[in-house]
């Protein structure tokens, strides 16, 4: 990866060139591709790396044994995942990591700080307060989930989940990472019963979509 890539994102904030170049060589930086639907990290695996979304995306899923799955988020361009895991290198990992289209992926070697003998370097403390702020954004993100399944009602649900991306987006008119399938397991409901009600909103002038395309409407008064 390019000096003008990692500078752009969070893990290398506020580095030099000079300190990312020793941070990457530190963090064994390497990319690998994936197709959609290839499991990039599998449930009761341990990590040492942290991957981070190049191109394309990923979600983050809880399946059982009985063929049950809940998303627990959706990772994007830009965004990571199994930071946690991979700092901590020993703890079972308990999702699995699924490409959900296809995907560029970063990994670092973040296990390895733990053993760095060069963390009071100014590279390797940046890194540990970028690595802190990712944490951060990520604890957000799981909270947001909880907070969407917490309604009785479908549309509870979805309401609370279109509200919250609306805001992130600073639009009433967004795009949403999920197809109906996947914004059924994320929300922790049928996929039937979700689309029904989807179409209920619409008929009611609460929204509009397509696909992934979704609107916020106004009510008439």
């Amino acid at each position: 990866m390019e000096h003008f890539l990692l500078e752009k994102t969070l893990l290398f904030q506020q580095m030099s060139p000079e300190e990312i170049e020793k941070a990457q060589r530190a963090l064994g930086v390497r990319v690998k591709r994936y197709p959609k639907d290839a499991v990039i990290l599998r449930a009761g695996e341990s990590t040492a790396w942290m991957g981070m979304v190049l191109q394309g995306g990923v979600t983050v899923e809880s399946n059982d044994l009985w063929g049950n799955r809940a998303i627990l988020s959706h990772v994007g361009a830009g965004q990571y995942f199994a930071e946690t895991y991979a700092f901590l290198g020993e703890e079972t990992v308990p999702v699995d990591v699924v490409a959900s289209e296809d995907s560029a992926i970063a990994f670092f070697h973040i296990g390895q700080l733990r053993a760095q003998k060069g963390l009071a370097e100014s590279w390797a403390a940046k890194l540990t307060a970028n690595l802190l702020v990712i944490s951060a954004h990520k604890n957000l993100a799981l909270s947001a989930r909880s907070f969407h399944t917490a309604s009785h009602q479908i549309r509870g649900r979805v309401m609370s989940y279109l509200n919250t991306v609306s805001l992130q987006k600073h639009s009433r008119a967004f795009d949403i990472p999920f197809d109906r399938q996947q914004l059924a397991d994320y929300l922790n409901v049928e996929r039937t019963a979700l689309s029904k009600e989807l179409g209920r909103m619409r008929r009611e002038g609460l929204i509009d979509f397509h696909r992934k395309h979704f609107v916020l409407l106004h009510l008439e008064a």
